[in-house]
C-alpha cells in the first residue's frame, strides 16, 4: 500500500488529485481490504484521507468565559483545516464532529453549526461552540481542545441554508431571529452576504434581531457592534435578560415580517413565541408563514434499535469468527463486539466512510439512523449504526 502515497497537495492536506483518484479507486479499495485506504492513509499523516474528513485544530478562541453564577456557559471559535475531501458547506449547514474522550475507548460524535462564511472544497472553517453542563462533547471541545489536535467530521448537512448570492441576488428584505448559540448559522450567512459584498442597495436590507442572557454572554460581541456601525444595509438589534420576543416590536422592525424570508434558530421558548407571531389567522387554518426558516438542531447520532410496541428485543448476536455471542441489546453492532473485548476496524462511527462494513450472514438488523431493517442474508452492512433486530450473525 505504501508504494501507493505520494507527495502532499499544495498546502498539505492530502495526496495529489492524480494518485488521489487513484486511492478512491476499486483497485484501491481491493488491496486495502480489510482495513480501508484512509487507514493506510492515515498511518502516514492524519491529514491525508481517501475518503474521510478530518480536520486539524489551527486555533482556539475563547468567545465568553461563562458565569456560573448566570448559568451561561462558555463559548469557544475553533478554526479547522480540514482534509482534501471536504467538500465544502453553504451558508447555515452544521456538521458532526468526531472525537475521542480521554478515558472512553469509542469516539463520541455531536453536531455543531458552522459559523464561518461558506466554504470551497479545503478551505478552513469554524466551530463556535457552547460547553453544555450535560454535552460531553462541546464541553471538551471548548475547555480542552489545543492548535494541531485532530477530529472526524462528516460532509456539511442542512438545508436550513442562504437562498441569496452574487449569483442569485434579490432584492428581498431578509430577517433573522436567533438566541443563545442559535447565533451561529445566522452568522455564518451574515458573513457569507457581506464578503460576497451585499452592500444594502437597491433595497436590499438585513434585520439581526438576537436575544442572549446579558452582555457578557453575547458571543461575537466586537464583529456584531461593527456591523452595526458599518453602512451595509445590515440593522442589528440585540436584547438582553428581560428583552424578551414579542410581536409587537417585530411588527416595529419589520413591518411586513409574515412575508419576508426569515431564518429562526434558537432555544425551544423563542422558537414557540416567534412561530406564533407567523401564524396565520384562525380563518386560514393558523398556517405557519412559507417564509419562516426554522433550524431544529437535532444530532444525527445512533440511537438503540426499538422493538414494535408490546414486544421486547430479543435475539443473540454472534460474531462468527471469534466465537463471541451475546443478547441483543439495541445498540450498535460495533459497540456490542467491543463490549465483548473484540476490536473491529471503524472509522467516523458516524456510517459515512464504510470503514466498519462487515458481512452478516444470516439474521435481522435495523439502522439505527433510518429505522430500516432488513433479513437479508450475506448482506454488508456498517456496524456502527446497525444494531440486531433479532438472531443475527455477523462475519467477525
Amino acid at each position: 500500500m505504501s508504494a501507493l502515497i505520494s507527495p502532499p497537495a499544495p498546502g498539505g492536506s492530502g495526496p495529489g488529485p492524480v494518485v488521489g483518484r487513484l486511492l478512491r479507486s476499486r483497485l484501491a479499495a481491493a488491496l486495502a481490504t480489510p482495513h480501508g485506504v484512509d487507514r493506510y492513509l492515515e498511518r502516514f499523516n492524519p491529514m491525508w484521507a481517501a475518503h474521510e474528513v478530518r480536520a486539524r485544530v489551527v486555533s482556539v478562541h475563547r468567545e465568553t468565559s461563562g458565569d456560573a453564577a448566570t448559568g451561561s456557559a462558555p463559548v469557544a471559535t475553533l478554526t479547522l483545516q480540514p482534509t482534501s475531501t471536504w467538500r465544502g458547506h453553504r451558508a447555515g449547514q452544521h456538521v458532526l464532529v468526531g472525537v475521542e474522550l480521554p478515558g472512553t475507548a469509542k469516539r463520541h460524535t455531536r453536531a455543531f453549526s458552522i459559523s464561518s462564511a461558506a466554504s470551497a472544497p479545503g478551505e478552513r472553517f469554524t466551530l463556535t461552540i457552547r460547553a453544555h453542563d450535560e454535552g460531553q462533547v462541546s464541553s471538551y471541545l471548548v475547555r480542552e481542545a489545543r492548535p494541531g489536535q485532530l477530529l472526524h467530521l462528516s460532509q456539511a448537512q442542512g438545508a436550513f441554508t442562504l437562498i441569496e448570492s452574487p449569483a442569485t441576488p434579490t432584492i428581498s428584505r431578509l430577517l433573522f431571529i436567533t438566541g443563545g448559540s442559535g447565533i451561529t448559522p445566522a452568522m455564518s450567512m451574515v458573513r457569507t452576504l457581506l464578503r460576497d459584498g451585499y452592500d444594502g442597495h437597491a433595497g436590499r436590507k438585513v434585520t439581526f434581531l438576537h436575544f442572549a442572557r446579558g452582555p457578557e454572554d453575547q458571543i461575537f460581541a466586537d464583529e456584531l457592534a461593527a456591523i452595526a456601525e458599518a453602512d451595509n444595509g445590515v440593522d442589528v438589534h440585540l436584547r438582553y435578560g428581560d428583552q424578551r420576543f414579542s410581536e409587537f416590536e417585530l411588527r416595529r422592525l419589520v413591518p411586513d415580517y409574515r412575508d419576508t424570508d426569515t431564518w429562526l434558530c434558537g432555544p425551544a421558548g423563542l422558537v414557540e413565541l416567534v412561530k406564533d407571531a407567523y401564524a396565520g389567522p384562525e380563518s386560514s387554518g393558523g398556517a405557519l408563514s412559507p417564509r419562516l426558516r426554522m433550524e431544529f438542531f437535532k444530532p444525527a447520532v445512533a440511537r438503540a434499535a426499538q422493538p414494535a410496541d408490546g414486544e421486547e428485543l430479543t435475539g443473540e448476536v454472534t460474531f462468527a469468527r471469534s466465537g463471541a455471542s451475546a443478547p441483543a441489546s439495541g445498540t450498535s453492532l460495533l459497540q456490542q463486539a467491543e463490549e465483548l473485548g473484540l476490536k473491529p476496524d471503524f472509522g467516523c462511527r458516524m456510517g459515512i466512510c464504510f470503514s466498519c462494513t462487515r458481512t452478516k450472514t444470516a439474521g435481522a438488523v435495523r439502522n439505527v439512523l433510518t429505522g430500516e431493517e432488513s433479513s437479508l442474508p450475506d448482506e454488508e452492512i456498517r456496524i456502527c449504526v446497525t444494531a440486531a433486530a433479532g438472531d443475527c450473525h455477523i462475519d467477525l
